[in-house]
C-alpha cells in the first residue's frame, strides 16, 4: 500500500488558534486606538464601535467591539 501522510487535527487546531489570536490582537489594538482618540476628543466613541454601546469602561467597550467583530468573521 502507498504510504499516505495526513495532517494531524492538532496541527489544524494550532493553526486556527494562532490565526484567531493574531486577528484578535490586531483588532484589539485598532479598536483601542479608535477608543482612545475618541476619549481624548470627548466624542461618543462607543457609538462608533459595534457592540460597545452599553459598556461603561474603555477596555470593556473595546473587548465587546472586538468580540462582535470576530463573530462576523466566522
Amino acid at each position: 500500500m502507498a504510504n499516505v501522510q495526513r495532517s494531524s487535527p492538532r496541527h489544524a487546531v494550532e493553526t486556527k488558534s494562532v490565526s484567531f489570536i493574531t486577528i484578535f490582537t490586531l483588532s484589539f489594538v485598532l479598536f483601542s486606538a479608535i477608543a482612545v482618540v475618541g476619549q481624548l476628543l470627548g466624542a461618543q466613541w462607543r457609538a462608533w464601535l459595534p457592540g460597545a454601546e452599553g459598556v461603561k469602561s474603555l477596555t470593556g467597550g473595546v473587548k465587546a467591539a472586538v468580540y462582535t467583530f470576530m463573530s462576523h468573521l466566522q
